[in-house]
């Protein structure tokens, strides 16, 4: 099947997530990636379990569930970058490659004569990505950067968690890397952005990404609040800064959420509850209203919604198109029909566990989709293949 990226070439110095984040969502998109890792040891997620990816017996394989979340589509080739013999082979790839994938520190590369300027001048069309905690360039450049760190240091963890009045209440970050994950998906943007201006100039350029851009970037509508607004936005638990009732309600078998994103909607809400009365009182007929009676409002829906079962509420609020659903777990979630109608589960072939599942691609092209073409690779698989199909080295017999 024809991909969106048929015949593009990457070179992928990247490890752990953000970058192979990105070099994942290339691949999906038909980039032919190889995977540079280190010789005996690999990308460092291949040691991050339990889990670990088991073999046809159900033995423990050496790679972590983790290294398998960001590396499917790719080719793996060791490599020891740390060695005069590594250095050039590297280059003799980065030489035939359209894109350069990197997440070493600032500099790290330059000792090997790996760096940008170095391969821009041997290929001038490659398009060279570096991707780091804090950049390329300002006070923190030199440091390590981590998605924790950078959580933190970015604002989300300010707004994120219970209120500073409530039990449990302190700073809380996101349950899964999600600054490593924008920061990939931007990367990949970038990228793509990039091949274009070279297809048009015939000239590669340098990408610089880093986490903490991404992650002050991402907060999106609290950062507005802020420099528009003049507040200092704080942690509401799952309320919502602007939105009234946009949160988690108790029901009488559970939790449900509601996500009311207009005054129509909280009407049908109010009807549905048999508190009709709601919608025309006065400090709760309309969302800046709501916002403002926040405080009387919740609990009175609270009072309101333990009364029937998450079920029931949904299958009530659905007929009368009122947003809301059920707090899944991941068990949850893959068994939902609405997911499996769309295909999120996805199960690839692999040399060793005989199958490994995984979870689609969002992407959706009509002409070009996304294509599974192989599993997670085994550390150093397709050294000699990657040799014969870049360099054209002949296949050992």
């Amino acid at each position: 099947m024809a991909t969106a990226l048929d015949g593009l070439k990457v070179l992928d110095l990247s490890r752990v997530l953000a970058g192979p984040w990105a070099t994942q969502t290339l691949a999906d998109l038909g980039a032919d990636v190889v995977k540079v890792e280190r010789p005996g040891a690999g990308d460092d997620t291949r040691a991050w379990g339990p889990p670990w990816l088991k073999d046809a017996d159900g033995r423990d394989t050496t790679d972590a569930a983790y290294f398998c979340c960001a590396n499917r589509n790719k080719r793996s080739i060791a490599i020891d970058i740390a060695t005069p013999e590594g250095q050039a082979l590297v280059r003799r790839l980065a030489g035939e490659a359209d894109v350069l994938v990197e997440n070493f520190k600032v500099g790290g590369l330059r000792a090997y004569g790996l760096d940008f300027d170095s391969l821009h001048a041997l290929n001038p069309r490659l398009v060279y990505c570096s991707i780091t905690g804090f950049g390329q360039t300002g006070p923190y450049a030199p440091r390590a950067g981590y998605d924790f760190l950078i959580q933190g240091m970015g604002g989300l963890m300010s707004v994120t968690g219970r209120g500073d009045a409530e039990e449990g209440a302190g700073p809380q970050k996101v349950g899964v890397a999600l600054t490593d994950v924008m920061t990939g998906l931007h990367a990949a943007i970038g990228i793509l952005a990039a091949l274009r201006h070279r297809d048009r100039t015939g000239e590669g350029q340098h990408l610089d990404l880093a986490l903490l851009d991404v992650q002050v970037a991402a907060l999106a509508n609290q950062t507005a609040n802020h420099l528009i607004g003049g507040v200092i936005p704080k942690r509401m638990g799952n309320a919502h800064p602007n939105i009234v009732p946009y949160q988690d309600f108790p029901t009488a078998d559970g939790d449900m959420i509601l996500a009311i994103g207009n005054d129509g909607q909280f009407a049908r809400f109010c009807e549905v509850a048999g508190h009709a009365e709601w919608a025309s009182d006065a400090r709760f007929a309309t969302n800046a209203a709501r916002v403002a009676h926040r405080a009387v409002l919740i609990p009175l829906l609270r009072q309101a919604t333990v009364m029937r079962t998450t079920r029931e509420w949904i299958a009530a609020l659905e007929s009368r198109a009122v947003p809301c659903g059920p707090v899944n777990r991941l068990d949850e979630v893959f068994a939902d029909p609405q997911v499996i109608a769309r295909g999120l589960r996805i199960a690839l072939p692999h040399p060793v566990a005989g199958s490994v599942p995984g979870v689609a691609s969002p992407i959706r092209l009509s002409a070009t989709p996304p294509v599974y073409r192989s599993a997670p690779p085994v550390l150093g698989q397709d050294g000699a293949a990657v040799l014969a199909d870049w360099l054209g080295e002949p296949l050992p017999d």
